[in-house]
């Protein structure tokens, strides 16, 4: 079914915190000043990679601001320009559970001593979640609206070791059977295109998020980046991207295949401009997401009509 407060044939984050928070609620990056255990810790030399050197979505933020400063920021753009009332602390680059756990309420009761914070989106690793820490964002799920966005990006262990994650598909299931059993709410983050990956594999990765029911997903293109190990082997004719065309249609057929009550946060991934080697494609966003739109329309089809959890296909 489409989503209830829009027109779109998926059931849009944006559409839930509207509702929620009587209003829209604008999300604002801030860098807590966090490495990646690995590439601190020196798991596999480098980190990932796909991995921006500078962190996931760290465009435009200013980093040696605080917390705090950066979040006001933030905020001054998001009102000047659309009148924003509603906001979130979107720890968004490298693992931000990577401290120990009085550092991290320390960074995160900064972040929502910012007036009109209404609250917090953590980005991290399924292996960045020891005990005390969940412990920890389990009080926040008590005291705020809070999310754990955990990266997979694929469910297949022959990728995240091709990939360099440092992690398998079973450790994120341990990480994600903890955070749920302290009742979190947890948006997946997937990447489409990987190498070594088809059209298969990706989809299969969409059904063992329906098999969870995981709260949230964003699913991502890949997106290949100067200052990479996968843009060294870009250069060297070693990588493939998928085109527009083939992107829009596996989104779609990852959508029919999620749970129908999935939160989807994102559809498509921002690649630092400057940097972006490939797909260039993916520059123009809005085009993107206007065809997802228009081929599941095409299709007469919607989020979850091919979910193949027992009894609600």
């Amino acid at each position: 079914m489409p989503c209830a407060a829009t027109d779109k044939r998926y059931n849009l984050f944006s559409a839930h915190l509207k509702e929620r928070f009587g209003g829209r609620v604008h999300k604002i990056s801030v860098d807590a000043g966090l490495g990646c255990p690995n590439r601190d810790g020196g798991r596999q030399g480098g980190g990932c990679l796909f991995c921006d050197p500078d962190g996931s979505g760290s465009v435009g933020i200013e980093r040696q601001l605080s917390v705090g400063e950066q979040l006001e920021q933030g905020k001054e753009v998001m009102v000047r320009k659309y009148k924003a009332r509603h906001f979130m602390a979107y720890f968004q680059p490298f693992s931000n559970t990577f401290a120990p756990p009085a550092q991290l309420r320390a960074l995160y009761d900064e972040a929502l001593a910012v007036s009109d914070m209404v609250g917090l989106a953590v980005g991290t690793r399924p292996d960045c979640l020891p005990a005390p820490v969940i412990d920890l964002l389990a009080d926040y799920h008590q005291r705020t609206y809070l999310w754990l966005e955990l990266g997979l990006q694929s469910c297949h262990d022959a990728t995240l070791a091709h990939l360099r994650r440092g992690h398998d598909y079973a450790t994120f299931l341990a990480a994600y059977a903890r955070a749920k059993e302290a009742g979190l709410r947890v948006c997946v983050h997937v990447i489409l295109g990987l190498p070594r990956e088809d059209r298969v594999m990706m989809l299969a990765t969409a059904d063992e998020l329906a098999r969870l029911r995981v709260d949230g997903v964003k699913i991502h293109l890949l997106h290949v980046l100067t200052g990479t190990k996968l843009g060294e082997a870009f250069l060297r004719g070693e990588v493939a991207v998928l085109g527009q065309e083939e992107y829009v249609s596996l989104v779609v057929e990852f959508l029919e295949r999620l749970h129908p009550a999935t939160l989807v946060q994102r559809l498509t991934g921002d690649g630092p401009r400057q940097r972006l080697l490939a797909p260039l494609w993916s520059l123009a966003k809005w085009e993107v997401l206007n065809a997802i739109d228009a081929e599941l329309a095409r299709r007469n089809s919607f989020q979850g009509v091919a979910c193949r959890i027992d009894g609600e296909r």
